[in-house]
């Protein structure tokens, strides 16, 4: 995309840099690492000519390219900032080595299965770093000096209210703007917002064309839906 739309040759020094950063991803199984031709620099090189032949103003003959590639050409066409913001957020987080050895996350694939576009690596950063405990113990404080009460920021929900003492000091801390989005930058505690569970996987949950939503446009698109169903 940077190129113009234009392929890659082998040679191309980014062809090399980038063979070496998907090789260094921790997905990769060591059988498929001990192939030769695999994110190869001449693998590459080939993925970077389907993505140009089969760009909508290609003029020429289109390779062979399976559905992901279409799918992925058309994101980088209608998304452009979005995907390069995850790019460079894969690119930090390899580089910090922040992707390597985070646990599974049983949330970060919804129940029916999605996920958002940047992928499950960028998903399961943003979910661990938000479940930081340090951060959380730091906005509650900030949360109560300021007077407040611990309820979410989009609903108003409040632990204490619906379980009394059992509920009481809970809440969840969320990322207002996701990791993958930001970039890599210290963490300011008015960066985040105190959610309940259900606007907190409300805030993450994907669908076609939105892959994150603000506390503030998910509270929107609730009075929405409340004034929708007014008779």
């Amino acid at each position: 995309m940077k190129n113009g739309w234009r392929e890659h040759r082998t040679r191309d020094p980014e062809v090399q840099e980038l063979s070496e950063l998907l090789r260094s991803l921790p997905i990769h199984s060591a059988d498929a690492l001990a192939l030769p031709g695999f994110r190869s620099p001449d693998s590459v090189s080939r993925k970077t000519t389907d993505f140009a032949t089969n760009h909508p103003l290609y003029s020429g003959a289109a390779t062979r390219c399976g559905k992901p590639t279409l799918l992925m050409i058309e994101a980088l066409i209608s998304r452009e900032a979005e995907m390069l913001q995850a790019a460079q957020a894969i690119e930090e987080g390899i580089g910090s080595g922040e992707l390597y050895g985070i646990a599974p996350q049983p949330e970060e694939v919804d129940e029916t299965g999605a996920t958002a576009i940047e992928g499950r690596l960028l998903v399961r950063r943003a979910l661990a770093r938000e479940r930081d405990p340090k951060l959380r113990r730091l906005k509650i404080k900030q949360t109560r000096r300021r007077g407040l009460p611990l309820s979410c920021q989009v609903c108003d929900f409040n632990f204490a209210r619906a379980y009394g003492e059992l509920g009481d000091g809970y809440i969840e801390v969320h990322h207002v703007t996701p990791l993958h989005a930001s970039g890599a930058r210290e963490t300011k505690l008015d960066d985040l917002a105190c959610l309940c569970a259900n606007c907190h996987r409300m805030c993450h949950r994907s669908r076609p064309g939105e892959s994150w939503r603000t506390p503030a446009s998910l509270r929107a698109e609730m009075e929405r839906t409340a004034r929708s169903s007014l008779p």
